[in-house]
């Protein structure tokens, strides 16, 4: 919901890095001055697991490209789900400067292609993990690692088509969860489909009149810039900023989106009846509104749209009680928008099925995962959502092998802890790879 959900790439890495010899890999002659590639791959383990200087191995070019914070943080990433690395195995290179590798883990295996610089500043300029594969995984050890996550979870891994959901693997598929920005697909669909009849297009001009609270791409902006539909639906699942999702709902009418909801077939639409803006969720989740978030949270679907109507000019971004959010979850099982992990594929059936590039290119403008997950897939494209004890992933694929369209979406709430995002990227990456097997 915060809309402050950040894409975490820490199943994959694409940089520049180099391998390591360990027993058993032919050692260079003794008379031989190993090569820049040799060299520079026998430091590659200690470079993962963090024991070697980040400006020791990479030269300025790399470091440029990949500031060492990011890397860092990838690198946890991977450790996190693999491992730390403990082997470096056929070690291959016909220059002595680039070349190839099999990088071992404690839980897995990366191809690693490297390429070192010319000596004598032979810091390595180009790294890239081309493959992160987890030995001996499968649906059923993922499924058990998200059970055992402190809270409530869900996940689905199906293929769709015209005969509806097909199921690979799940639990509690027909579970609602809150699920954060993940809302802001029904938005889109509405939005689409009233591009395809023909009552707006995706050029059209209209003012950014809502701005809201945590909006990454228009914070700040002065209220009524002027923008195309096309920019804020970009904005909205990209960066999942909230000014431009309110700006839509108000544009494309609240009751509307409800019904596209009902429409695409959510199992239980009363749950986001009203369909709350960002502004109205922060306002009554905060402090300065506890009288009404109790009314509204006992109301049924007539009495919460009544009192949201009679304190519209209230429920503002100006009452919006931010210090609330600072510390852990709140009313996420009450006040938030929620969804089944069935719920959240057939919204992607229907957004597939209108065959929508610019649908297509905005859901595919940040995946949520790195390059190395996306390397099977013809097509991905991407939402998630996030507050404190909520966290979703959905990603819409096509398979390279086949041609398939698949979903992949994972779900999981703990109204009592905020949850861990790195955790939850590292399984529905290893998700993402074996379905696209």
């Amino acid at each position: 919901m915060r809309g402050r959900w950040r894409h975490v790439t820490g199943a994959v890495l694409l940089a520049t890095l180099v391998a390591t010899p360990v027993a058993g890999q032919p050692v260079p002659n003794q008379a031989e001055t190993p090569s820049a590639f040799d060299r520079r791959a026998a430091q590659l383990v200690d470079v993962i697991n963090g024991n070697m200087a980040f400006a020791d191995y990479f030269a300025p070019s790399f470091q440029s490209a990949v500031p060492e914070d990011r890397f860092r943080a990838m690198l946890d990433g991977i450790r996190l789900q693999y491992g730390r690395a403990i082997a470096v195995e056929k070690v291959v290179s016909t220059d002595g400067l680039a070349g190839t590798l099999q990088l071992r883990f404690e839980k897995g295996t990366a191809s690693v292609t490297l390429d070192a610089g010319t000596p004598p500043d032979d810091r390595v300029i180009g790294l890239r993990l081309t493959g992160l594969t987890m030995a001996d995984d499968s649906f059923s050890r993922i499924s058990g690692e998200i059970a055992a996550l402190p809270g409530r979870t869900g996940f689905l891994v199906a293929e769709i088509g015209e005969s509806g959901i097909n199921p690979l693997e799940s639990a509690n598929a027909d579970t609602r969860f809150a699920t954060g920005s993940t809302f802001k697909l029904y938005i889109l669909d509405e939005l689409a489909a009233q591009i395809e009849a023909g009552k707006r297009h995706w050029g059209d001009v209209v003012p950014l009149s809502h701005p809201s609270f945590s909006s990454a791409a228009t914070a700040n902006w002065p209220k009524d810039t002027q923008v195309t539909l096309q920019t804020l639906a970009n904005w909205m699942i990209s960066v999942s900023d909230n000014g431009a999702a309110d700006t839509l709902i108000h544009l494309l009418g609240r009751e509307t989106i409800e019904k596209r909801m009902r429409d695409t077939g959510h199992g239980d639409p009363s749950r986001n009846i009203p369909f709350l803006t960002t502004v109205e969720a922060f306002a009554l989740k905060g402090n300065n509104f506890a009288k009404e978030r109790e009314a509204f949270v006992k109301g049924d679907d007539a009495a919460q749209r009544a009192l949201i109507d009679t304190n519209r000019d209230r429920l503002v971004l100006g009452n919006v009680d931010g210090v609330s959010f600072g510390a852990g979850p709140r009313f996420i099982d009450d006040l938030e928008w929620f969804a089944s992990p069935n719920d959240i594929a057939r919204v992607m059936i229907d957004l597939r099925r209108r065959r929508s590039a610019e649908v297509l290119a905005a859901m595919a403008i940040n995946i949520g995962v790195g390059p190395v997950a996306a390397e099977p897939w013809a097509y991905l494209g991407y939402k998630g959502g996030s507050e404190n004890g909520v966290l979703s992933m959905s990603l819409l694929g096509q398979r390279k092998s086949d041609g398939k369209w698949l979903v992949v979406t994972a779900s999981w709430n703990n109204p009592a802890a905020n949850v861990d995002s790195v955790q939850l990227v590292g399984l529905v990456t290893r998700l993402l790879a074996l379905a696209a097997k």
